[in-house]
């Protein structure tokens, strides 16, 4: 039921048992392998839907805690949700906790459309900054990242290689409903060292054995694509020689590097620094 398409009328349903097809459907959405056969992924808590779709992503499915549709915000979203031909399930608390697998699970949650930005149609613009990932594993690293990118005013994410799902629970969970709000792109290596060669600008990388220090590097005026390595393996070699700066963050005490998205968040808002810098 999760396949429910939008733009047919709308429905209201009750469910109470966690043997629901439509309930057993949203479950699966925990895999990966169903939420790349329906291309849908859920989103949990009113707040994150109601971001959603006031950034006009389309939703399939609506979920509310019985206890919670006196809500007057929980009404108004499930008119939207109707009205878009999406459908509603008023669920009871085991429902909720068997969707989401959490004890105390949140009153609201959306299915929502998966959306990617085609990487031929991004073309980045002087003062830009985007986010390349190669082959990020951890989805709280990814959906930290993503909500970074957003806080900086960052442009996209791209997703280079084999890298975790950024639709997945975890993920989506991270990024505080950043997810909706940053484009996402996603390209194989050779596809995105294609881009990169044809949209100019600069590519920075960073890299243990980077030779300049990320707070000396020439920013402006960009667009700068900021490339970050594989949690545990960094930069493969092909990457790093296309870019046009491989940088360091200093390690002064005994640990030799920085979680991804620490070091993602160094290094964008010393971009943003930067910029600010420049136009002051």
């Amino acid at each position: 039921m999760t396949n429910h398409r939008p733009g047919a009328p709308g429905q209201v349903k009750e469910v109470t048992s966690t043997a629901n097809p439509i309930v057993k459907d949203i479950r699966a959405l925990a895999v990966k392998k169903y939420r790349d056969q329906t291309g849908t992924f859920m989103a949990e808590g009113l707040k994150l839907v109601i971001e959603a779709l006031d950034l006009g992503w389309t939703i399939r499915t609506l979920v509310i805690a019985k206890s919670g549709k006196a809500n007057p915000a929980v009404g108004k979203v499930a008119a939207r949700t109707v009205a878009a031909g999406g459908l509603v399930l008023e669920a009871s608390e085991k429902v909720l906790t068997a969707i989401t697998r959490r004890d105390n699970p949140q009153a609201v949650l959306g299915v929502f459309e998966q959306r990617y930005r085609p990487l031929a149609e991004i073309s980045p613009q002087p003062g830009e900054v985007w986010v390349a990932l190669d082959r990020v594993r951890d989805p709280g690293n990814l959906g930290t990242i993503v909500r970074t990118a957003d806080a900086v005013g960052a442009s996209g994410v791209i997703l280079v290689g084999d890298t975790t799902d950024p639709f997945s629970m975890e993920a989506v969970r991270a990024s505080m409903g950043s997810i909706f709000a940053v484009p996402l792109a996603r390209a194989e290596a050779g596809a995105f060292l294609g881009w990169r060669a044809a949209v100019g600008g600069i590519m920075v990388g960073t890299h243990l054995k980077g030779a300049v220090d990320y707070r000396e590097i020439a920013y402006e005026p960009g667009p700068v694509v900021l490339l970050m390595g594989n949690e545990q393996q960094g930069l493969p070699d092909d990457l790093a020689k296309a870019c046009d700066t491989l940088a360091l963050i200093p390690q002064a005490g005994r640990a030799d590097s920085l979680n991804l998205s620490v070091a993602t968040a160094v290094m964008l808002y010393e971009v943003r620094r930067a910029a600010l810098k420049v136009k002051a």
